[in-house]
């Protein structure tokens, strides 16, 4: 590459993948990065159209205050705007309590924004109450891992093992179009003579270059993977030697497995007994094999437990903490795992600590120069925060997020910020959340700021600033630092990127997530680091060449085995009735990315997906009379959602889908069900009951 060109990364989703930026008349050309592992070159439409949100046009670019007097939000200088929210956030503190003022952070937020605004909700707030949207995304599998190895990491291994591994059972992932660089690894896979089964009750474009397709009832995954479980022990395929040697718990979840036979899972779930028995030779006959679950599975009142009996699977088949063979999440946000490392979480404090750890709170506590008894302890997670909106939280101040959109139950969730005393919102277009607010910040993208994310496999990278920000723009660690000094913490709150991360180096060393050996020079220097990477303790001491492969020695507990956790099937919380016969499931298409409120603005990413639509099968729609192309209503227990048919015989006859990125009438998330995992507190967004309708004229 010339010397005018940027090395850095995509600002979408979880594979960050390398792209160099280089001037173009007044704007930026997107250039490939070959030498970049994670992509080699390869890039979405998104991320090749991602300079366009850096147009004046596409963005916010003047801070706005909503005009008491005619409610229009109006320009106002920063003084001014920043003033008001302060001043919003003081009052509410003062007149209704510390906990009153909440914040609700976004898994797209750089290390160091996400590692700020966790240090600026506990030390310049004092509120408990702060969470982030990448509870939506990964908290079941984060929950799990927890279980199960004692650590959370969304791929204990990077990308290129995938290749070459001898089966891979990928559980609700679409890859082509969620990920669509990473399913060459999928490609090589196969290439390589290794299988792939992929588990989806839609036939998507991942599902096509698949070995074996399961697809069961959503909801059902749950039972799918006991029942695998089950014909592995009848079979005689556990690796009892693994078992004995690196794990333990195992009878009681053998014996919970046992109990779920496989002409009842066959009935649970749909998938023929024959398809059961050829995933379980395809897994079993491979040398190594691997699991990988995404949204599917995870978005379930049950996702925990889910995630769990998928993980019970790879341990009695030995098929864990060995090369090439293992359990991995796909994390779906641009740093959803750096995310919820560094204190955006309402229970955990950085380095993955958690807050009511003493330890934890003394060290943190340290480097923060604080009081550890002034930390407030674990407040509501993501959706319990919104759901508390105008009732014992009163004021918020929202970051790189939109629930308006986003949320499950979404009408609802608008109905509570509406009622707020204020809100805040700091974002680089004026979102549908955003538009609700008293005043709206305009902080600056990817591209014209330094700082850290953390991709799926637990590699830290380094996006590098390739250009100012325009005028009145500003970034939100300079954000963050205007408000703490106008709250009384002038002190604390550097604005410098490489200053803050430096901060948070220290904050999480000796933690689960240990960044302390990683610097903004290693990373630039090695394609990123993989956590835990500790400091070396002294001047002779190597320094730790970070962990691309975890659990080879040992797994993350304190005895050093890998735990089994019993779990038996249970229904959604919401199953289907006369009344509403259907299930509905949500999802991403290729074009656009999460609520959309960035892709939405280019014009190439909307020709490819302009709206909504309702994907279902022949027969539901023969039954129901609609054509393809007809308005339908879906309508659920908690709204109506109106979107053209698309009618296919890649869904299940049970089944609707509904892509999620719009606002509006075709707002998928009117519908969806906010009943929480017990353990993760993740909305089931991927099941609930639905009837669809004609839509009237």
């Amino acid at each position: 590459m010339n010397a005018a060109t940027v090395d850095t990364h995509c600002p979408y989703c979880a594979l960050q993948c390398g792209m160099g930026l280089r001037p173009a008349g007044p704007g930026l050309q997107v250039v490939e990065r070959t030498d970049f592992p994670v992509n080699r070159g390869a890039l979405c439409g998104k991320g090749r159209t991602a300079p366009e949100l850096l147009a004046p046009g596409a963005r916010l670019t003047t801070p706005l205050v909503r005009d008491p007097a005619t409610g229009a939000l109006e320009p106002a200088t920063w003084d001014t705007a920043l003033d008001r929210v302060a001043d919003g956030l003081r009052r509410t503190g003062e007149a209704h309590g510390r906990d009153a003022v909440g914040v609700f952070g976004g898994g797209g937020l750089t290390n160091e924004k996400a590692y700020t605004l966790g240090k600026f909700a506990r030390v310049a707030l004092g509120t408990s109450q702060i969470d982030y949207n990448g509870r939506f995304c990964m908290s079941s599998a984060a929950a799990a891992h927890g279980k199960a190895f004692g650590l959370d990491r969304g791929l204990p291994f990077p990308l290129d093992d995938v290749a070459r591994t001898g089966c891979v059972i990928l559980v609700g992932s679409n890859l082509a179009e969620t990920m669509p660089p990473a399913l060459r690894y999928l490609t090589e896979l196969r290439e390589n003579g290794g299988k792939l089964i992929v588990v989806d009750p839609r036939r998507t474009r991942t599902a096509e270059q698949a070995d074996l397709h399961l697809a069961p009832r959503p909801g059902t995954d749950l039972a799918l993977a006991l029942g695998l479980l089950h014909l592995v022990v009848a079979q005689g395929r556990t690796d009892e030697e693994f078992i004995e040697a690196r794990t333990s718990g195992w009878e009681e979840a053998r014996a919970a497995a046992m109990a779920h036979w496989p002409e009842m899972v066959e009935r649970i779930t749909g998938v023929p007994l024959p398809q059961l028995r050829e995933a379980v030779s395809l897994f079993c006959d491979a040398e190594s094999s691997m699991v990988l679950t995404a949204r599917g599975p995870e978005q379930q009142s049950k996702g925990t437990d889910t995630v769990g009996a998928w993980i019970n699977l790879c341990l009695a088949t030995g098929r864990a903490g060995r090369e090439l063979s293992g359990y991995g999440c796909l994390t779906g946000q641009g740093n959803g795992q750096g995310g919820r490392e560094h204190g955006q979480k309402a229970d955990q404090l950085p380095g993955y600590r958690k807050l009511d750890d003493p330890a934890a709170r003394r060290h943190v506590a340290e480097v923060w120069d604080v009081d550890p008894d002034s930390l407030p302890g674990p407040g509501r997670s993501a959706y319990e925060l919104l759901e508390a909106l105008g009732g014992d939280v009163r004021a918020l101040l929202l970051m790189g997020s939109n629930p308006v959109v986003s949320a499950p139950r979404a009408a609802h969730v608008e109905e509570r910020i509406r009622s707020l005393d204020f809100l805040a919102v700091a974002d680089v277009v004026l979102s549908e959340t955003a538009a609700l607010a008293d005043v709206v910040l305009p902080v600056a993208q990817w591209a014209e700021e330094t700082g850290t994310t953390t991709n799926l496999e637990g590699r830290v990278l380094l996006r590098r600033r390739a250009l100012d920000p325009p005028p009145g723009v500003r970034t939100d660690l300079e954000v963050l630092s205007g408000l703490a000094a106008r709250l009384g913490r002038e002190k604390g709150f550097p604005t410098a990127p490489e200053e803050v991360f430096d901060e948070l180096r220290r904050a999480s060393a000796g933690g689960p997530a240990d960044y302390s050996g990683i610097t903004y020079r290693r990373i630039a220097e090695e394609d990123g680091v993989f956590w835990p990477c500790p400091e070396a303790t002294g001047p002779e001491e190597a320094a730790h060449p970070g962990t691309p492969r975890l659990f080879l020695d040992r797994f993350a507990t304190p005895d050093g085995r890998a735990r089994f956790v019993p779990v038996t099937h249970r229904p959604a919380a919401e199953e289907t009735d006369d009344a509403y016969p259907v299930v509905l499931t949500t999802g991403r298409v290729l074009a656009q990315y999460q609520s959309g409120a960035q892709t939405r603005r280019v014009a190439e990413l909307n020709a490819a997906a302009p709206g909504p639509f309702v994907e279902l099968h022949p027969r539901l729609a023969e039954r129901l009379g609609i054509a393809d192309g007809e308005r339908v209503a879906v309508v659920s227990r908690r709204g109506r959602a109106v979107a053209p048919a698309r009618v296919t015989g890649a869904i299940r006859p049970d089944t609707v889908f509904m892509p999620f990125h719009w606002p509006g009438e075709g707002r998928a998330n009117s519908l969806t069900n906010p009943a929480l995992d017990p353990t993760s507190r993740m909305p089931e967004f991927k099941v609930c009951a639905v009837r669809v309708e004609r839509a009237e004229a």
